[in-house]
């Protein structure tokens, strides 16, 4: 149980505090709590494998859970299905061409009576992020529309996956396929999932301890870090007829 001791540590009263140890966090992963979204808070807590997560008018909560889900990007389980779809090239694909509008599409409810936790701060934060060249957005485009995408964020070799979203079927595995593919190329060793789900497992993605994620991680977020915007540099589907005008 989190005792009154354990909250003050806890506590970011100060711009400039930095984390507490990550092997101090409580069993759910948190770390602390308070603080800002400031792109260097972001930054500092990326660095160390920390993220925020909390609903919308809550005191932001910055997390570092024990598994950590990652998928090498090499990994990636495509099935025939999810094939048939990248393979249709029915779409083009971009990164940073949309960023704003690929995490306005993430934040929607996904049913009727469902939140979100990526509020309009973090949407202001992250948007921030991506025109300092940290965050980045793959998009799907079909007919000039966006159909899907995903974003996250970079540093070094790291690259940590915040949301994605589908409007039609597969084109959030499809936005997934190829940023493994980019990156892949690129050299980055493992993409962060953050908290282990099955959808995660059924993609290839792996569970780790804490510990052994922070050893990859730290390995990779020491690593040359490759300023935004992003393009890809492999030959991905473009057609004209499906990007925006």
């Amino acid at each position: 149980m989190t005792d009154a001791a354990d909250l003050m540590r806890m506590y970011l009263a100060d711009p400039d505090q930095p984390f507490p140890s990550v092997e101090l966090a409580d069993p759910s992963g948190l770390v602390a709590f308070g603080g800002d979204l400031s792109p260097q808070r972001l930054l500092s807590a990326y660095s160390a494998g920390i993220f925020p997560r909390y609903n919308p008018g809550e005191t932001i909560q910055w997390y570092c859970p024990d598994p950590r889900s990652i998928l090498i990007p090499t990994d990636l389980r495509v099935t025939k299905s999810h094939n048939r779809s990248v393979t249709k090239a029915d779409y083009a694909v971009t990164m940073d061409r949309a960023f704003a509008d690929v995490m306005t599409n993430c934040a929607a409810p996904r049913n009727s009576d469902a939140g979100t936790w990526i509020g309009s701060d973090m949407q202001a934060a992250y948007q921030q992020l991506h025109h300092l060249g940290h965050a980045h957005s793959v998009e799907v485009w079909r007919n000039g529309t966006l159909v899907g995408g995903l974003y996250g964020v970079a540093t070094g070799r790291s690259f940590a996956g915040e949301s994605m979203f589908s409007r039609t079927r597969d084109t959030s595995k499809i936005a997934l396929y190829w940023l493994c593919a980019q990156l892949s190329a690129w050299d980055f060793p493992l993409i962060d999932c953050q908290v282990p789900s099955p959808h995660l497992t059924s993609l290839g993605a792996t569970n780790l301890p804490r510990a052994a994620y922070l050893h990859l991680h730290a390995q990779a977020a020491t690593r040359p870090t490759l300023p935004g915007p992003w393009h890809f540099e492999i030959p991905v589907p473009t057609s004209l007829n499906h990007l925006p005008v």
